[in-house]
């Protein structure tokens, strides 16, 4: 959001800067890229240092679909290593998967007595 209005001084939520990106408007298209991008080099860091099977995403943001393509993609510009074998995947239960995990921690009543 913040790229965005830097760039345009517009004002818009994620999904309209995705939603613009495909309907072909050329700022929101270069605002998201930028986002992969920085992503990607996110994520690099963490396959540097935990080098993870799988990485998993959740959040309403887990829903754009350039991410699962692009990022793999780029981030191996970023990986200390001539192989990347890291797999980025969607949370099971899309974006509500992190609740679901949180609920699942919360102890049952009849467990605390």
């Amino acid at each position: 959001m913040r790229d965005f209005q830097a760039t345009t001084g517009l004002s818009k939520t994620p999904s309209d800067i995705v939603a613009l990106a495909k309907a072909g408007d050329n700022a929101a298209s270069a605002c998201l890229s930028r986002y992969v991008d920085r992503f990607a080099r996110g994520l690099a860091s963490i396959i540097n240092v935990l080098d993870p099977d799988v990485i998993v995403l959740g959040g309403g943001m887990s829903n754009i679909e350039q991410l699962y393509t692009e990022v793999p993609r780029l981030w191996g510009r970023y990986v200390f290593s001539d192989q990347v074998n890291t797999v980025l995947r969607r949370a099971k239960h899309g974006d509500s998967s992190g609740v679901r995990g949180a609920a699942w921690l919360w102890p049952i009543e009849s467990e605390m007595v």
